[in-house]
């Protein structure tokens, strides 16, 4: 399986030991970047992935978060500085307490049964992060794959992220179109579906990629920080963040669907969201970031056969 993560090497660890950091670790690596543990309680974490677009805007968005996180029962990352080396972007933050949930079900497959400790902590996590205001610096931000802030022309998050599926359908589209039968029918179901959703719904703070090693936690399991803000970083709806924690936290496990239907039906019961609407969202992320890393391949990438496979199940009814 093909998972994108970025690698540690000697030349950013000499890198941060010529800036005065001969301590310097890997400590953890992503899509977007690697991460150091530098000492005194600072990582730097080199942006190899992705270069953050308007990396000033980000700053402003961690400073949003981490202003309403003060209340929250967990830490949020903060940036204290940036540079560039070689074209690569390079931020300084915050080291944030705690372990890693788990490992990420690409690399080790959760077993049959749910944790009671780990959907204890989603829940918390979900809850606060729903409590954290949307600003407007989250709604200036592009998701990963787009050209363009989410918000741009839209006073509403359905319609917004309805027209960020269109535009990502027509990025690769046919790739797509080879894996998931009537996906014309199922791009206007979903749009549609969107753009009936109710008005007037809240708006907060969504992470957009709450996978385990995202969350980490105490010795009791319980959340100490959220980190990695960025991927599909927004302002939007609370129940489009659990919609999608409940299809990611599980993805390429044995047991991933049913997990991902018993976390949909959890969250439902627990914040009050409709079921349907939870499985819109969840359409309506496989279908804007199928290509984030399969673009112009054969569709064997593991995100786009979790998207195409997600697709596939069942017909899609409008939300009630």
């Amino acid at each position: 399986m093909v998972t994108h993560r970025q690698e540690h090497t000697a030349h950013w660890i000499q890198y941060f030991a010529d800036r005065g950091h001969g301590d310097a670790r890997p400590l953890a690596a992503g899509v977007e970047g690697a991460v150091y543990r530098l000492g005194d309680g600072i990582v730097g974490k080199v942006w190899s992935g992705r270069r953050p677009v308007r990396v000033e805007l980000m700053r402003r968005v961690y400073e949003d978060i981490a202003r309403e996180a003060r209340s929250l029962p967990f830490a949020t990352p903060e940036i204290l500085g940036v540079e560039e080396h070689e074209g690569v972007l390079v931020t300084y933050e915050r080291e944030l307490g705690g372990v890693p949930l788990r490992a990420d079900s690409a690399v080790v497959a959760p077993g049959r049964e749910l944790a009671g400790q780990e959907t204890g902590a989603l829940l918390t996590v979900l809850r606060g992060l729903a409590a954290v205001p949307g600003t407007e610096a989250m709604r200036r931000l592009a998701v990963q794959g787009d050209d363009r802030p989410l918000w741009e022309g839209h006073a509403r998050f359905p319609d917004a992220l309805a027209d960020l599926v269109r535009r990502a359908v027509r990025r690769h589209g046919d790739l797509l179109a080879a894996h998931v039968p009537d996906l014309a029918g199922i791009v206007r179901r979903t749009v549609d579906s969107l753009r009936a959703l109710p008005e007037g719904g809240p708006v907060s703070v969504v992470h957009g990629d709450l996978v385990p090693p995202n969350i980490h936690v105490d010795d009791t399991g319980a959340p100490t920080a959220v980190l990695d803000f960025g991927f599909f970083t927004t302002a939007g709806d609370p129940a489009f963040e659990a919609a999608v924690t409940a299809a990611v936290w599980d993805m390429y496990g044995p047991y991933a669907e049913p997990h991902t239907v018993a976390l949909t039906r959890l969250f439902a019961a627990e914040f009050g969201y409709a079921p349907d609407t939870l499985v819109l969202y969840q359409r309506a992320y496989a279908l804007a970031t199928y290509d984030l890393f399969a673009s112009g391949s054969d569709g064997g990438d593991g995100h786009f056969r979790w998207c195409a496979g997600l697709l596939r199940r069942g017909a899609l009814t409008r939300p009630r």
